[in-house]
Protein backbone atom coordinates (compact mmCIF):
# COMPACT_ATOMS: atom_id res chain seq x y z
CA UNK A 1 0.00 0.00 0.00
CA UNK A 2 2.69 2.57 0.78
CA UNK A 3 4.59 1.86 -2.64
CA UNK A 4 1.41 2.42 -4.36
CA UNK A 5 0.63 5.38 -2.16
CA UNK A 6 4.72 6.47 -3.12
CA UNK A 7 3.94 6.33 -6.31
CA UNK A 8 0.88 8.25 -6.46
CA UNK A 9 2.82 11.21 -5.12
CA UNK A 10 5.16 10.66 -7.84
CA UNK A 11 2.61 10.21 -10.61
CA UNK A 12 0.83 14.06 -9.45
CA UNK A 13 4.01 15.79 -9.83
CA UNK A 14 5.43 14.23 -12.78
CA UNK A 15 3.69 15.66 -16.03
CA UNK A 16 2.25 13.90 -18.70
CA UNK A 17 4.20 13.10 -21.96
CA UNK A 18 7.15 13.91 -20.17
CA UNK A 19 10.73 12.18 -20.48
CA UNK A 20 12.31 10.74 -16.82
CA UNK A 21 14.60 8.70 -15.53
CA UNK A 22 14.80 6.27 -13.06
CA UNK A 23 17.82 6.13 -10.69
CA UNK A 24 18.22 2.17 -9.37
CA UNK A 25 14.98 1.50 -11.23
CA UNK A 26 14.96 -2.36 -9.22
CA UNK A 27 12.72 -4.05 -11.15
CA UNK A 28 10.91 -1.26 -13.15
CA UNK A 29 7.55 -0.76 -12.12
CA UNK A 30 7.59 2.89 -11.25
CA UNK A 31 8.77 3.53 -14.68
CA UNK A 32 6.10 0.93 -15.69
CA UNK A 33 3.27 2.95 -13.82
CA UNK A 34 4.28 6.15 -14.80
CA UNK A 35 3.99 4.65 -18.46
CA UNK A 36 0.57 3.52 -17.97
CA UNK A 37 -0.44 6.49 -15.48
CA UNK A 38 1.62 9.50 -17.32
CA UNK A 39 2.57 8.38 -20.46
CA UNK A 40 6.00 9.56 -19.90
CA UNK A 41 9.03 8.75 -21.88
CA UNK A 42 11.36 6.72 -19.52
CA UNK A 43 14.09 5.15 -18.79
CA UNK A 44 15.72 3.23 -15.73
CA UNK A 45 19.38 2.88 -14.77
CA UNK A 46 19.93 -0.38 -12.92
CA UNK A 47 23.10 -2.05 -11.83
CA UNK A 48 21.92 -5.67 -10.76
CA UNK A 49 21.48 -8.13 -13.48
CA UNK A 50 18.18 -9.74 -11.97
CA UNK A 51 16.83 -6.57 -11.68
CA UNK A 52 17.63 -5.41 -15.25
CA UNK A 53 16.06 -8.83 -16.50
CA UNK A 54 12.84 -7.56 -14.50
CA UNK A 55 12.75 -4.37 -16.13
CA UNK A 56 13.75 -5.42 -19.15
CA UNK A 57 10.40 -7.71 -18.84
CA UNK A 58 8.65 -5.60 -17.28
CA UNK A 59 8.71 -3.47 -21.22
CA UNK A 60 10.80 -0.84 -19.45
CA UNK A 61 14.46 0.73 -20.92
CA UNK A 62 17.03 0.01 -18.85
CA UNK A 63 20.69 1.16 -18.88
CA UNK A 64 23.08 -0.99 -17.01
CA UNK A 65 25.62 1.08 -14.80
CA UNK A 66 26.74 2.29 -11.49
CA UNK A 67 25.23 5.17 -10.03
CA UNK A 68 28.42 6.01 -7.82
CA UNK A 69 30.25 6.95 -11.15
CA UNK A 70 27.84 9.49 -11.92
CA UNK A 71 25.53 10.48 -15.04
CA UNK A 72 28.27 11.34 -17.64
CA UNK A 73 26.62 8.77 -20.45
CA UNK A 74 23.54 11.63 -20.52
CA UNK A 75 23.44 15.33 -21.68
CA UNK A 76 22.85 17.96 -19.28
CA UNK A 77 18.79 19.13 -18.88
CA UNK A 78 17.83 15.85 -21.57
CA UNK A 79 15.15 14.31 -18.74
CA UNK A 80 12.43 16.77 -17.32
CA UNK A 81 12.35 14.33 -13.81
CA UNK A 82 15.21 12.06 -12.45
CA UNK A 83 13.95 9.62 -9.91
CA UNK A 84 15.90 8.33 -6.70
CA UNK A 85 13.24 6.28 -5.39
CA UNK A 86 14.46 4.32 -2.13
CA UNK A 87 18.22 4.38 -3.05
CA UNK A 88 19.45 7.73 -1.37
CA UNK A 89 20.22 5.33 1.47
CA UNK A 90 21.56 2.55 -0.36
CA UNK A 91 24.85 5.13 -2.42
CA UNK A 92 28.27 6.18 -0.96
CA UNK A 93 28.87 9.42 -3.35
CA UNK A 94 25.20 11.18 -2.24
CA UNK A 95 26.08 14.48 -3.17
CA UNK A 96 27.97 13.64 -6.30
CA UNK A 97 24.30 11.97 -7.47
CA UNK A 98 21.86 14.79 -6.37
CA UNK A 99 24.13 17.11 -7.99
CA UNK A 100 24.42 14.91 -11.25
CA UNK A 101 20.25 14.30 -11.10
CA UNK A 102 19.73 17.80 -11.21
CA UNK A 103 22.15 18.05 -14.29
CA UNK A 104 21.07 15.53 -16.19
CA UNK A 105 16.74 16.68 -15.13
CA UNK A 106 14.72 19.65 -15.03
CA UNK A 107 13.69 18.84 -11.59
CA UNK A 108 14.24 15.46 -9.25
CA UNK A 109 12.17 13.70 -7.57
CA UNK A 110 13.69 11.78 -4.20
CA UNK A 111 12.40 9.24 -2.27
CA UNK A 112 13.76 7.53 1.23
CA UNK A 113 12.84 6.53 4.65
CA UNK A 114 12.67 8.08 6.95
CA UNK A 115 15.10 7.15 10.65
CA UNK A 116 13.25 10.00 12.40
CA UNK A 117 10.29 7.83 12.57
CA UNK A 118 9.07 6.85 16.23
CA UNK A 119 8.69 3.30 15.59
CA UNK A 120 12.80 3.59 14.50
CA UNK A 121 13.20 5.61 17.55
CA UNK A 122 11.87 2.97 19.82
CA UNK A 123 13.83 0.49 18.39
CA UNK A 124 16.62 2.30 19.00
CA UNK A 125 15.84 2.75 22.14
CA UNK A 126 14.80 -1.12 23.14
CA UNK A 127 18.70 -2.28 21.61
CA UNK A 128 17.67 -3.11 17.85
CA UNK A 129 17.89 -1.49 14.64
CA UNK A 130 14.97 -1.02 13.14
CA UNK A 131 12.85 -3.24 10.98
CA UNK A 132 9.61 -2.01 8.91
CA UNK A 133 7.52 -1.55 6.09
CA UNK A 134 9.84 1.00 4.68
CA UNK A 135 13.44 -0.41 6.12
CA UNK A 136 12.51 -4.24 5.68
CA UNK A 137 16.54 -5.26 6.15
CA UNK A 138 17.84 -6.91 9.19
CA UNK A 139 21.32 -4.59 10.30
CA UNK A 140 23.59 -7.70 8.61
CA UNK A 141 21.35 -7.92 5.06
CA UNK A 142 21.14 -4.49 4.08
CA UNK A 143 22.21 -2.35 1.48
CA UNK A 144 21.56 0.75 3.39
CA UNK A 145 25.14 2.04 4.70
CA UNK A 146 23.42 5.80 5.78
CA UNK A 147 19.87 6.14 6.90
CA UNK A 148 18.93 10.47 7.51
CA UNK A 149 15.49 11.86 8.53
CA UNK A 150 13.56 14.67 7.24
CA UNK A 151 15.67 17.22 8.47
CA UNK A 152 19.09 15.44 7.91
CA UNK A 153 17.81 15.61 4.27
CA UNK A 154 16.28 18.71 4.13
CA UNK A 155 19.77 20.58 5.40
CA UNK A 156 21.82 18.40 3.09
CA UNK A 157 19.90 20.44 0.23
CA UNK A 158 20.08 23.61 1.65
CA UNK A 159 23.92 23.45 1.86
CA UNK A 160 23.88 22.31 -1.78
CA UNK A 161 21.87 24.77 -2.77
CA UNK A 162 19.13 22.55 -4.03
CA UNK A 163 15.48 23.99 -3.54
CA UNK A 164 12.94 21.64 -2.29
CA UNK A 165 9.84 22.70 -4.07
CA UNK A 166 7.44 20.06 -2.63
CA UNK A 167 6.93 17.05 0.54
CA UNK A 168 4.70 14.65 1.20
CA UNK A 169 5.47 12.21 4.07
CA UNK A 170 3.83 9.37 4.01
CA UNK A 171 2.93 6.48 6.72
CA UNK A 172 1.43 2.92 5.75
CA UNK A 173 0.09 5.00 2.59
CA UNK A 174 -1.01 7.40 4.08
CA UNK A 175 0.20 11.63 4.35
CA UNK A 176 1.64 12.74 7.31
CA UNK A 177 0.96 16.52 8.27
CA UNK A 178 1.97 16.94 11.92
CA UNK A 179 4.89 16.36 13.18
CA UNK A 180 6.09 14.59 9.99
CA UNK A 181 9.87 14.14 11.22
CA UNK A 182 8.16 12.03 14.07
CA UNK A 183 5.01 10.35 12.51
CA UNK A 184 6.22 9.64 8.94
CA UNK A 185 8.15 6.69 7.90
CA UNK A 186 8.49 7.59 4.08
CA UNK A 187 9.37 10.84 2.86
CA UNK A 188 8.68 11.90 -0.99
CA UNK A 189 10.64 15.68 -2.12
CA UNK A 190 10.64 17.27 -5.33
CA UNK A 191 13.26 19.04 -5.68
CA UNK A 192 15.22 21.42 -8.48
CA UNK A 193 18.19 24.26 -8.41
CA UNK A 194 17.77 26.87 -6.15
Amino acid sequence: MSVRAEFDTIATWVRANSRVLDLGCGNGTLLQYLREKRNVNGYGVEIDDGNLLCSVQNGVNVIQMDLESGLSVFESGSFDYVILSQTLQAVHRTELILREMLRVGKEGIVTFPNFGYWQHRVDILRGRMPVSEDLPYQWYDTPNIHLCTLKDFENFCAGLEVKITERMVLTRGQPVYWRANFFGALAVYRVKLA
